[in-house]
């Protein structure tokens, strides 16, 4: 499932029809009517259903969806919120074939012809403005649409809610409130943004025939990371396999303040499917979180104010992979651990305080051949980048490209919808998760997560991919099974990811 920009979306409509030689009618009627039938499931025969109709491929779609749901018997009302001369083209033919059906289209001249009766209705579809909007709506869609806002209707949009911008970046805009979208051919980038994402209400995304190549022909460099995706890539085990086989990792970090969060990335890690474990701290948080990862084994670092100090007393011979700064803390005593790490000849996970005591030494991204893995929440990267959190959140996809471009590592954009980067700033966006994840230690667990993954037989990005999944889905399955978004803790999360073992493999 790609997701895209506005451009991209038009250049892929373009190929389809001049390249692939589809006809721009047909993939309308394809469009419209895929609406229609799933819009079907959601309503009854006594319903009524307002259509509202712009201009454009939006417009057109919303005449097909008029003319199928009424010939299968429901009460469908259009209203035409814009002037005839602005009905062209494809949208046009579609209009005369609705008319041809006996259905009626309503021509409202004054905004309060538009707003009358609104209430009335049972559902409205909004098909007035598609991905071409270019600022706020202007008059009288504006004042119509915060009239839809205030209704209590079902209201579903075709492709996006009218007004909301497609692309990332976009501040200012007046846009529908959407129970439902059905958005057409690939996702757009705002479904996945913080601000723009609520517009949406729950979404679908439905294929209308686009080829294959004309996504490729873009070198598309965004998906949807799915269930279908992880079970494609997430790779088995045989009956003759070993620990060894599965990753020797190792864990570095933890203080006398924060000795929970170390515990929580090794006991994640090995519930994960990493075959050995190993725990780097201080005495003090080896004695506090033993019990709780008895699988595990240790290694003792120096303290200084029960934080770590670096001594160049930990070996990475022998282990497969590392992950850093897990409830490290900030102590300037710490910073050079960071630094050490970089020498490893294996895969680099950077967390937490770690990203602290990063931003202190960037060169040392650069100096590294074997994979780094950075895993920031949005004030991390903002701190990375000497940005704003508020401009994190509004062009996440652009900002963790950037820099994982720039330091040539893998980026792990944590939030509602996580955002994976590789160092050629392919991307992909993790939709599994929920709000009970928005507690301490939820990140911890995530970090073992991909240090587990990271050593399995896939590809670096599959694996950050897969470990993104595994986390959010076992969030999603417990609290369908046993837990509300209220009590979960990132503990339960671990024990979670047998769960989405179980399921779904």
């Amino acid at each position: 499932m790609y997701i895209v920009t506005a451009k991209e979306m038009y250049d892929i409509d373009q190929f389809s029809m001049d390249r692939a030689e589809m006809n721009g009618s047909m993939l309308m009627e394809n469009a419209g009517r895929e609406i229609a039938q799933r819009l079907s499931a959601m309503i009854n025969f006594e319903q009524a259903l307002c259509i509202l109709v712009g201009s454009g491929n939006n417009g057109g779609d919303g005449f097909v969806i008029a003319r199928t749901l009424l010939n299968m018997g429901y009460k469908v009302t259009v209203l035409q919120v814009v002037e005839d001369k602005k009905i062209v083209g494809h949208a046009a033919y579609h209009k005369r074939l609705f008319l041809k059906c006996d259905g009626i289209v309503k021509q409202p001249n004054k905004i309060n012809d538009l707003l009358e009766g609104l209430d009335k209705e049972d559902v409205i579809v909004d098909a007035m403005v598609g991905i071409g909007v270019d600022g706020d709506l202007r008059e009288p869609l504006h004042s119509l649409v915060n009239q839809i806002n205030q209704l209590d209707n079902l209201v579903v949009s075709v492709d996006i809610p009218s007004g909301l911008p497609a692309d990332e970046g976009v501040a200012d805009f007046t846009a529908v409130q959407a129970d439902h979208t059905f958005v057409i051919g690939a996702m757009k980038q705002s479904a996945f943004i913080q601000h723009t994402a609520p517009s949406y209400g729950k979404w679908e995304c439905i294929s209308i025939g686009f080829p294959q190549a004309a996504f490729k022909q873009l070198e598309m460099e965004r998906k949807v990371w799915t269930e279908a995706a992880f079970q494609r890539t997430f790779p088995g085990r045989s009956e003759y396999d070993h620990k060894g086989d599965h990753g020797k990792g190792l864990v570095i970090g933890g203080s006398s303040n924060m000795p929970g969060a170390l515990g929580l990335t090794t006991r994640a890690a090995l519930r994960s499917g990493a075959g050995l474990v190993t725990a780097a701290t201080t005495d003090s948080v080896i004695q506090r979180i033993a019990s709780f990862c008895p699988e595990a084994t240790f290694v003792t670092v120096p303290e200084i104010n029960g934080h770590l100090k670096y001594g160049n007393d930990i070996d990475y011979e022998g282990f497969d992979a590392v992950a850093i700064g897990i409830g490290m803390g900030r102590e300037d005593a710490s910073r050079p651990i960071i630094r050490h790490a970089a020498t490893a000849k294996i895969p680099l996970i950077i967390d937490g305080d770690g990203l602290t005591h990063l931003k202190a030494d960037l060169g040392v991204l650069d100096e590294r051949e074997e994979p780094v893995i950075l895993t920031p929440h949005p004030g991390e990267m903002a701190m990375l980048l000497d940005i704003s959190v508020k401009d994190v959140l509004m062009r996440p996809f652009h900002y963790a490209k950037r820099f994982a471009t720039d330091h040539g590592v893998y980026v792990v954009l944590k939030g509602a919808f996580t955002i994976i980067t590789d160092p050629n700033g392919k991307q992909a966006v993790n939709t599994t998760g929920n709000a009970g994840l928005a507690k301490g230690g939820s990140g911890d667990v995530l970090t073992g997560i991909i240090l587990a993954m990271i050593m399995q037989k896939q590809s670096i990005f599959e694996a950050l991919c897969n470990a993104c999944f595994v986390h959010g889905k076992a969030a999603d399955l417990l609290i369908q099974e046993s837990h509300s978004q209220h009590d979960l803790l990132a503990s339960d999360v671990i024990e979670g990811v047998s769960l989405v073992y179980r399921t779904c493999l």
